[in-house]
């Protein structure tokens, strides 16, 4: 007999049958490679990390400018009661090269009445070379703030990536949080429709006489359940939303709230996507992670400026050399007797006695090197036990989403089996609202358990600075 029992069957089995994760088709699909994407485009963190790369850039050309070519003139006169004391006009033009000489050529045009004897009459010009012959030799400060510079800007890139791969991190966790209250409240907006159609049925089977008063109320409370998990399930979407909405920003540097009619990709937060060997992205982080590598580039840092504080132990001792003609022309008439007879030179030495200013700076320099040694080797340490750790958590919860799986394959069963003894007379709504129940609440884990599994799978690239 085909009676109001057999169409409330019907109903639940046609519900369960369109049970799924799909939306209206109003929906767009925000995917979370364009919600990325935006981030590393627009997202005021990412263009900050952008900025500092530029100040490095910055920076490294104002530390070439200490080896830029510079004129100087130095031009004196004097006249008084009628006499022409004197009368200087020296221009110079210095060029600092890579290896620590300073090649210098100038002018002279001197006279007057009462002119230094030192100075040369008339006019003259010069071409030498300022040479430092021990400290100074192998590094001096120019070099050092170049090569640091240098150094800088390579360091400033990997720090860009620290900061995107932690945004990035971020971005994905509270992507797929979204995806889960999404997941979420679609499951519990489907569960309040089949209840609702099995109130309206059991209404129905009421008002034929097939079914007690009881049943009634029964379904209704199953509605008013349902509704209530609905409310809070929409109410954490809704959160989430809002959460989400700090990561979208214009072009023109203005944030904006995510669309309603957004909704996010459901079928990449169900798919299972196994990570690389353990052991692989143990080696590929050691290779490519920016922190490890901005630590590499503290390291170099350090060096230099212990080669630099290496020259404090060092005397000073400066050679200056110059050869010198008369008229403009420092080489016209150039020839061994020029060499012999036109020059000018001299040699500067200055040696602190107890060289205890160099020895304290070059061995707090070193202790410097060490300290970050150390840092760097905990923190080696630490992000290869991060990847682990997130490693077996992210195995750990596969198998648990397999096992959760097969847990509602079974109480998905015993609710079919419910409803074909219901159909017969044999069971109760009551005990149909029990196992649908139980096939609710594994819905609601496997939603929490995807949700860590694919925190866990981006945690695991995070902690090796994989993010870019």
């Amino acid at each position: 007999m085909f009676n109001q029992k057999n169409i409330l069957v019907l109903a639940i089995l046609l519900s369960w049958s369109r049970l799924g994760f799909s939306q209206a088709d109003k929906e767009i699909l925000f995917t979370s490679e364009a919600f990325i994407e935006q981030i590393r485009l627009y997202h005021p963190i990412a263009k900050q990390a952008n900025i500092q790369v530029k100040i490095a850039a910055a920076e490294l050309l104002s530390a070439r400018g200490g080896f830029d070519p510079f004129m100087n003139v130095d031009a004196n006169r004097k006249t008084f009661d009628g006499k022409n004391y004197y009368n200087y006009s020296n221009p110079e033009l210095k060029i600092p090269t890579a290896i620590g000489v300073d090649v210098k050529t100038g002018i002279e045009n001197n006279g007057g009445n009462f002119l230094n004897p030192e100075i040369t009459t008339g006019r003259t010009s010069y071409l030498g070379l300022d040479i430092p012959l021990a400290k100074g030799l192998m590094m001096d400060k120019r070099r050092a703030v170049l090569q640091q510079a240098k150094i800088f800007r390579s360091q400033s890139e990997q720090e860009r990536l620290v900061v995107l791969n932690d945004l990035l991190f971020n971005a994905y966790t509270d992507y797929w949080q979204w995806a889960g209250a999404f997941q979420l409240y679609s499951v519990y907006s489907k569960f309040v429709d089949v209840a609702n159609n099995r109130l309206r049925l059991v209404r129905i089977a009421y008002d034929n006489g097939d079914r007690a008063a009881i049943d009634t109320i029964e379904a209704f409370t199953q509605v008013q359940n349902y509704q209530l998990q609905q409310s809070e399930a929409l109410l954490q979407l809704n959160n989430t939303k809002i959460e989400l909405s700090n990561y979208l920003w214009l072009p023109n540097d203005n944030p904006y709230q995510l669309p309603l009619q957004y909704a996010p990709d459901t079928i990449q937060f169900a798919m299972n996507i196994a990570p690389q060997e353990l052991e692989e992205l143990v080696e590929q982080s050691a290779q490519q992670n920016p922190l490890i590598k901005t630590y590499q580039f503290k390291l170099n840092s350090l060096e230099v400026e212990r080669k630099l504080k290496f020259q404090s132990l060092l005397p000073t001792v400066n050679l200056n050399a110059n050869l010198l003609n008369r008229d403009y022309f420092v080489l016209k008439g150039y020839d061994a007797m020029l060499l012999q007879n036109n020059y000018k030179w001299g040699i500067q030495f200055k040696l602190p006695l107890f060289l205890r200013e160099g020895r304290g700076e070059y061995r707090k320099t070193q202790l410097k090197i060490k300290e970050t040694d150390l840092e760097f080797a905990r923190k080696r340490w630490q992000i290869e036990n991060k990847i682990r750790s997130y490693y077996n958590e992210n195995i750990l919860l596969q198998q648990q989403l397999q096992t959760t799986q097969s847990i509602y394959n079974n109480y998905y069963s015993l609710l079919r089996n419910e409803e074909l003894k219901f159909n017969q007379g044999e069971s109760s709504l009551f005990l149909i609202n029990t196992r649908e129940t139980k096939v609710l609440e594994l819905l609601q884990k496997q939603v929490e358990l995807r949700f860590k599994y694919l925190k866990s799978r981006y945690a695991i690239e995070w902690a090796a600075g994989l993010l870019r």
